[in-house]
């Protein structure tokens, strides 16, 4: 998956300077469960429901999101909402929460290409039964770069 930030809605922005904040918080927010912004990530994340286990932001060529699902109807979900533009309504809300921004992150658009979505269904077809993570959707906020990548195995 890949979000592009809307960079006309943001002039004057550094844009290096406000993935590095968003990265940055998201290590301390993270890291601590009582950290202040905790409970206000916990409740932008939760609407993508309790088989979403574990959102991973790194710092790559843009903001990349990695969203660990255990069930293919978390897939799903995050699909629909991705259809329905909630998705992209989700990031911006939790990027503008961590970059500490005055005024809201614009993500000018999520892209997930079906070929991805459909590599997700295959994978949850050949481990039906088991339990599992896999790392959903890569979400680089510039220079893009989609893909899906297997974490392994759980049991």
């Amino acid at each position: 998956m890949v979000a592009e930030l809307d960079e006309e809605e943001m002039p004057g922005i550094d844009v290096s300077a406000t993935e590095n904040v968003i990265v940055s918080q998201w290590r301390d927010v993270s890291a601590d469960e009582k950290h202040e912004l905790r409970g206000k990530v916990d409740e932008i994340l939760r609407p993508l429901g309790l088989e979403m286990r574990q959102l991973v932001m790194r710092r790559a060529n843009g903001i990349a999101l990695y969203f660990i699902c255990l069930t293919l109807s978390a897939v799903k979900s995050l699909r629909d909402r991705w259809r329905s533009r909630g998705l992209r309504r989700i990031v911006m809300e939790l990027f503008t929460l961590l970059s500490t921004a005055s005024r809201t992150v614009p993500v000018k658009k999520l892209t997930w290409p079906v070929t991805d979505y459909e590599e997700c269904l295959v994978f949850f077809s050949t481990v039906q039964g088991k339990e599992f993570s896999y790392i959903l959707c890569t979400c680089n906020w510039l220079k893009y770069s989609a893909g899906l990548r297997y974490l392994g195995a759980l049991g």
